[in-house]
């Protein structure tokens, strides 16, 4: 027979508290209700389950068998709703955040710092790989949340949300301080550094390329942005690094070469998965990316 639930909560109360004016009180129902909430869950059982004495209410024999039962699962219900309440109130979780090592060094780790201040009590684990192997995990749920530059192609079970915009420049060492070219062919047939496919800032370079009818056949090809940006600082040409990233050096050990072109902005912003609500940490880390915006 099914028995509502609420029949048991009930139950459980009375039983804990030996008393249904107690339990009515604690519920906030009447006596009254109390009482037909019990003989309604006797009939359904078919079986006594209280025997009323001066001092209160005490257990059948049948009544503390169930109870035994009862008592257990409103234990995993109670825990299971203090658990829910700490999460909610990021009193404990875990931040599970992906984006690329560049990104992180010199963008996210500011934001990790403030979050870490607000909520201390969370552990925060951070995937760092290509944007495409991210999006895999933000698909199987290993991760919360990405932080990465904004692709131009839209995918459809991924959101985007722009926080800030990125500037690709060309930079050299010392050896290309002050250096202007009107032409952007001429710079071209330099020494360029450029990261390797499928980088973010690589992809956009490329439709730069296609859509401006340019050709370039760059003499060092490299996955790290860091190592790209030593590179350039010791003088093996012209690289094409994200101005953002690289403000603390420009005008010291980086020079910006100018050009009669500039390349096109790129949109950093964060990405979870459509349709699906983020974790209570993930909302609270959105809140602290978007609060300047």
């Amino acid at each position: 027979m099914n028995i509502n639930f609420e029949l048991y909560k009930i139950f459980y109360e009375v039983a804990n508290l030996q008393s249904i004016s107690k339990a009515a009180l604690k519920l906030m129902i009447s006596q009254p209700a109390v009482t037909q909430s019990i003989k309604t869950l006797e009939n359904g059982l078919g079986g006594k389950l209280f025997i009323r004495t001066p001092k209160g209410v005490v257990l059948t024999n049948e009544g503390e068998e169930l109870f035994s039962y009862i008592k257990e699962g409103m234990n995993y219900f109670i825990n299971g709703t203090n658990k829910f309440n700490s999460l909610k109130n990021l009193e404990e979780g875990v931040l599970n955040i992906g984006s690329t090592t560049t990104i992180s060094e010199h963008y996210l780790i500011s934001y990790l710092k403030q979050f870490h201040s607000k909520y201390p009590n969370i552990d925060i684990n951070i995937t760092n790989d290509l944007t495409d192997n991210l999006i895999k995990d933000l698909r199987n749920g290993t991760l919360d949340i990405i932080i990465t530059a904004i692709p131009s192609n839209k995918i459809k079970d991924i959101e985007y949300r722009q926080i800030t915009d990125l500037n690709d420049v060309f930079v050299g060492g010392s050896l290309y301080k002050d250096k202007v070219y009107s032409d952007i062919n001429d710079l071209l047939k330099e020494d360029v550094l450029l990261q390797k496919t499928p980088s973010v800032t690589r992809n956009n370079f490329n439709d730069f390329l296609k859509e401006n009818k340019l050709e370039c056949n760059p003499k060092m090809e490299v996955v790290s942005h860091g190592l790209l940006t030593s590179l350039a600082e010791n003088n093996f040409g012209i690289a094409l690094l994200t101005k953002e990233f690289i403000k603390d050096k420009l005008d010291k050990t980086l020079f910006e070469v100018k050009t009669s072109i500039k390349i096109p902005k790129r949109k950093l912003g964060y990405a979870i998965k459509s349709n699906n609500i983020p974790s209570f940490t993930a909302l609270k880390f959105i809140e602290i990316l978007t609060e300047k915006i």
